[in-house]
């Protein structure tokens, strides 16, 4: 579990490998829970919402924030076509999800498929260097 975090950071610009079901769904579920936990802590230190800028301090949070969600975002969507790859599917499929609803529901269904023996990519994420 702890290896599936790690590899999530260390990983952010690798496209050409696979990430299994494990390494796929702990760094998400882990951010979800440090998001919230993180936004909450930083909400009630200020004492209003992290949108609301009233200082200067208040902008530096904002823009940190920002500048954080980025990086995990950029992170997580090099994690999706890799979590594609090991369903051998183009990471072209990400795209789906924008379409509203059944696209949200049929990306989810392709992130919990098993991993395809035959697939293109042959690397998971662990051993590429």
């Amino acid at each position: 579990m702890i290896n599936a975090y790690r590899e999530f950071w260390t990983k952010m610009f690798s496209w050409h490998a696979t990430a299994t079901r494990t390494q796929y769904w702990v760094p998400l579920i882990v951010n979800y829970f440090l998001g919230g936990i993180l936004v909450s802590i930083l909400e009630n230190m200020q004492g209003h919402s992290i949108e609301d800028i009233y200082t200067v301090g208040d902008l530096s949070t904002n823009l940190t924030t920002r500048i954080v969600m980025i990086i995990v975002w950029i992170a997580t969507f090099t994690l999706k076509a890799r979590r594609l790859h090991d369903t051998n599917r183009s990471a072209g499929w990400i795209f789906i999800d924008l379409i509203p609803i059944i696209g949200n529901i049929w990306f989810f269904i392709l992130m919990i498929l098993p991993t395809t023996p035959e697939s293109r990519w042959t690397l998971n994420q662990s051993n590429v260097n």
